[in-house]
């Protein structure tokens, strides 16, 4: 009954779209049109399914999936059906991504494309461009407080410009990561500035109220995601006066997702940069997008209905562009944004991997794999065609996300060991030679997270300041050996510009007052192109990191077994210094490398693994393996072999 009142409904709404889409051909659209309609019928139902203007808003929502199918370029609409005949292409071991601020790297996107051969020169082919939307010269945000969602900031170029970037990386086989901030907007967006100025109509675009009745109602369950520099989340405006929701910062008010022309605005924006190019689109802060009153304003299901919306609407207009969840939550609530009960991604075929990345630096804290192996083993299971975005180190803080139960398995109380964690990284545990600093102090708590670089975070800056080539030689080691970990793992890896490079924490930004209460500048340096050349020079610290991750990713692309397929069996063997994991190649079970057995060594001596727990594998039935990165031979000796310090080790019959 409900699928033949959703092809009624269809049916309607065709016939009141303008009479230029009606005449226009749209073969592929309407098919796809067709077979999502019902889900997306369905979900837009479920959430304004009880307002008047129900159908004038669906209708208007198909107007705009039409129109930007219109305006898709011959080229991207080819690359869309390449994809839907290829729909596990992005499951690829190929594919290597790095993180990078355009300005930071490379001045601008003319710049950026002069740019790409060292990229290349690194093995990297997906390349996420920071935010680069139009944003207020000061309060920016990083470039997450948008104030034109169409428009690239001057600072970085134009439009065209992208588009150029864009047709090139596509000449070069290489993938373009864009940013879409779907929670929020800039105070000085003119959605804002018509609210301010009284206009109903874009007052309903954000949470506004009168007086603080509502406000201290949401706040009673609404944790602070700033408390030191942002406190609450309500804000009041002079010039509207009245309260608005800022979640983030008082200049970033949050879209109110209950009114259903936020969400075909935001559509329309997803498209839009779709249709510049753009083959994964990150979209920021998804966790938040639904608010109701009683709850954290977090991970509601409402939200992830907002996002299979999304996802459902792409499909029909652009259905080659992934969506990378921005969700930054506790293990249990990240893969839900792959989407639940169901095989393939509903929401976003790809996630951060936050979990990982703070378990692996629990490892370099600890010099031990615990909790790393608690934390994997209970990590949630991702769907068929969706992947992990691994990664060690980001623009973002570092947040201590592990589970708390995991924490306690491992012999730790979860919150002493916070603690532990923040001071180590920090510096002021005895012996610690890392050097970050805390970020988002809680004063009420004491938690915190952590800022820095990923080599001033090893160790890197004190081994240099102190000149003492073991110190350094085990800094190189860590940052090895966390990237040997995340191009393994399973899912895309996704360095961070300047890792490969051993840059170290900057100062920069104390001299910007904009900047310098946000320490978490200091691991957004601008990238060192002197230093990047010296990668070329034989034993330089950045030719011992830069050609072993350029050898390790080679090798990478290599291995099928790394491909992306529920392939990683995690093993459990004796020695709680190691992380163990089998990756199998199921598409090509006889291949000479079908099988890799990925050894970590987190602690600082070499440790012993013995072959019991392997050999129900069938691994180490000969007397040695084979080490890919170094061609060494493992020999067993006592029924065990040694693994090196704090060394990835990728292991063949």
């Amino acid at each position: 009954m409900y699928e033949q009142a959703s092809h009624a409904m269809l049916n309607e709404i065709l016939m009141e779209l303008k009479p230029e889409i009606g005449n226009y051909r749209l073969r592929h659209f309407y098919t796809r049109l067709g077979a999502n309609f019902y889900a997306i019928h369905s979900l837009f139902h479920l959430l304004y399914g009880e307002r008047p203007d129900f159908k004038a808003q669906m209708v208007s929502l198909v107007e705009t999936l039409a129109v930007r199918y219109m305006a898709r370029s011959p080229q991207l609409r080819k690359s869309d059906l390449a994809r839907e005949r290829d729909y596990n292409w992005f499951l690829s071991q190929k594919w290597v991504g790095m993180a990078l601020y355009c300005d930071r790297f490379a001045d601008d996107l003319k710049g950026l494309r002069t740019r790409l051969p060292y990229l290349q020169d690194l093995g990297i082919n997906m390349v996420h461009i920071m935010p680069i939307l139009d944003c207020p010269p000061t309060h920016a945000d990083g470039g997450y407080a948008v104030r034109d969602f169409f428009k690239v900031d001057a600072r970085y170029g134009t439009t065209e410009e992208l588009e150029a970037l864009a047709a090139t990386l596509k000449k070069r086989d290489m993938l373009l990561v864009l940013d879409v901030v779907v929670n929020h907007t800039s105070n000085e967006h003119e959605w804002a500035q018509r609210a301010r100025r009284g206009e109903k109509t874009f007052q309903d675009y954000y949470y506004v109220f009168d007086d603080r009745e509502m406000p201290d109602t949401f706040e009673e369950t609404m944790p602070e995601v700033f408390p030191a520099t942002a406190p609450g989340n309500f804000t009041w405006d002079e010039v509207m006066g009245k309260w608005v929701m800022t979640v983030f910062n008082n200049y970033q008010w949050d879209l109110n997702y209950r009114n259903p022309a936020v969400l075909i605005e935001m559509i329309d924006i997803i498209l839009f940069w779709a249709n510049q190019g753009a083959d994964v689109l990150r979209l920021d802060a998804v966790a938040f997008l639904w608010k109701k009153i009683g709850s954290t304003c977090q991970n509601e299901r409402e939200a992830h209905l907002l996002l299979q919306l999304m996802k459902d609407c792409c499909q029909v207009t652009a259905p080659g562009v992934l969506f990378i969840a921005e969700a930054i939550v506790a293990p249990s609530e990240v893969a839900k944004y792959f989407g639940e009960d169901a095989i393939n991604a509903k929401e976003c075929e790809i996630a951060y991997n936050a979990t990982l990345m703070s378990l692996l630096w629990d490892g370099v804290a600890t010099k031990n794999a615990m909790l790393l192996n608690l934390g994997i083993k209970h990590l949630p299971n991702k769907l068929e065609r969706a992947t992990w975005l691994n990664y060690v180190r980001c623009h973002d803080d570092i947040g201590l996300g592990f589970d708390d139960n995991d924490a306690r398995l491992s012999g730790y109380d979860p919150v002493q060991h916070r603690h532990f964690l923040i001071d180590y990284f920090t510096g002021r545990y005895p012996g610690s030679t890392a050097r970050g600093l805390p970020f988002g102090t809680n004063p009420k708590t004491g938690d915190a997270r952590i800022s820095g670089s990923l080599a001033s975070l090893a160790g890197l800056e004190t081994a240099l300041e102190s000149e003492d080539p073991v110190a350094i030689e085990t800094a190189i080691k860590t940052i090895v050996l966390l990237h040997g970990v995340i191009l393994s793992f399973g899912g895309i890896p996704l360095f961070y510009y300047g890792d490969a490079i051993g840059t170290l924490n900057s100062l920069e930004y104390l001299a910007d007052p904009f900047r310098a209460n946000d320490n978490r500048w200091m691991n957004r340096s601008n990238f060192d192109w002197d230093k990047a050349a010296l990668r070329h020079q034989s034993g330089t610290v950045e030719q011992r990191i830069f050609n072993t991750l350029k050898k390790m990713i080679a090798l990478r692309k290599e291995l099928n077994a790394f491909a992306d397929f529920d392939n990683r069996q995690l093993l459990n063997v004796d020695n709680p210094n190691l992380l163990v994991f089998l990756r199998t190649d199921i598409h090509h079970a006889h291949n000479g490398r079908s099988r890799v057995l990925v050894v970590s060594n987190f602690n600082t001596d070499a440790q012993r693994l013995q072959l019991g727990a392997l050999r129900p594998h069938g691994l180490f039935q000969q007397v040695a393996m084979r080490e890919l990165c170094s061609g060494e031979r493992i020999m067993v000796e006592d029924d065990a072999v040694m693994v090196p310090p704090l060394t990835c080790c990728w292991l063949i019959d």
